[in-house]
This record gives C-alpha cells, structure tokens and sequence, in this order.
C-alpha cells in the first residue's frame, strides 16, 4: 500500500492537470481585454499629442504674429527717430544762425562804429 500511496504522490507531484476550456477562454478575454486597454491608451496618448501640437502650433503662429508686429512698430518708430533727428538738425543750424546774425549785428558792429567814431572823432579834433 505504501508503493501505491508513493507512486499517487509522484503523479501528483509531476502531472500538470490540463486546462479546461473555460480556463482558456478566460486567459484569451483577459488577453484581448490587455489588448484593447493598451490600444485605447495608445489612441488617447496619441489624441493628447496631437492637442499639444497642434497648442504648439497655434501659439508660435500667435508669437509669429506678435513679432512681426512688434517688428513693423520697430520700424515706424526708427523712422520717426530719423525724422526728429532731421528736424534737430536743421533746428541747430537754424540757431547757429540767428547767433551769428545776432553777433553781427549787435556785438561787433556796434565795437567797429564805436571805433570808427572814436577814430574820426579823434582826427577832427
């Protein structure tokens, strides 16, 4: 008896009891379910991928926009600058000019009449 109880322990211990049919089916749902799971993760991993870029996107066009703005404002402002420099220009030469009149006529004129005068003043007398 002790020979057949060892050899009921041998095939138990070494047998692999076959699966049944339910027990497939189940690893088989459990399979595809994974599957399924990993695809729609995939489908929403890659529909926030494309969210982002397309954000991205719109966003450097928005900052393209905002550049070239800022760019032609750039510009109008350099061209008033150059204007204003022109008009200081030509507002010191203007000024240059009103002080050489005014040394002409009111400061050295006046010296060389006055000398003038003295000077006949002086041959008369």
């Amino acid at each position: 008896m002790n020979v057949h109880s060892g050899s009921a322990n041998y095939e138990s211990d070494s047998v692999v009891p076959f699966a049944s049919k339910n027990a497939v089916s189940d690893d088989a749902d459990q399979l595809d379910k994974a599957g399924q799971t990993i695809l729609k993760l995939l489908h929403k991993a890659a529909g926030v991928a494309e969210e982002n870029s397309r954000y991205a996107l719109d966003m450097a066009q928005k900052l393209s926009h905002q550049l070239r703005a800022a760019e032609d404002r750039i510009a109008e402002l350099e061209a008033e600058v150059e204007l204003y420099r022109d008009k200081a220009d030509r507002a010191e030469q203007w000024l240059h000019k009103v002080y050489t009149e005014i040394e002409e006529r009111f400061i050295r004129q006046p010296t060389e009449k006055r000398r003038a005068m003295l000077a006949s003043a002086g041959r008369r007398a």
